[in-house]
């Protein structure tokens, strides 16, 4: 299940430890409403990896720190080092998938 973080500091621990996909998205967007019913399949593909959801507009300054300025995006951060990103971009799933796949094998 996709983890919403309550605040700065609580996303900011899952930069720093384990194998964490953020995933961007806002309300308001078309692209991330066409993918977010396909984020669970992806999320079961995956159960190495743990996905973050960030609302890219309550989290506007790490976006901007992060260099988001397209949504949906992926970032792929293990440890504290990025190993890669899939940003602004209408993704399908097979996309998401095939990008996860190569980061996941890094």
């Amino acid at each position: 299940m996709m983890i919403i973080p309550k605040g700065v500091e609580e996303l900011a621990s899952y930069v720093e430890n384990g194998n964490n996909v953020f995933c961007f998205m806002a309300d308001w967007c078309g692209d991330c409403r066409f993918i977010k019913p396909y984020l669970p399949e992806i999320e079961a593909d995956f159960p190495d990896l743990q996905f973050i959801a960030v609302d890219r507009d309550e989290y506007l300054d790490i976006a901007k720190m992060w260099d988001i300025y397209g949504i949906p995006s992926f970032v792929v951060i293990k440890n504290g080092e990025e190993s890669g990103r899939l940003v602004n971009k209408k993704e399908n799933k097979e996309e998401i998938e095939t990008f996860l796949a190569h980061v996941d094998n890094k």
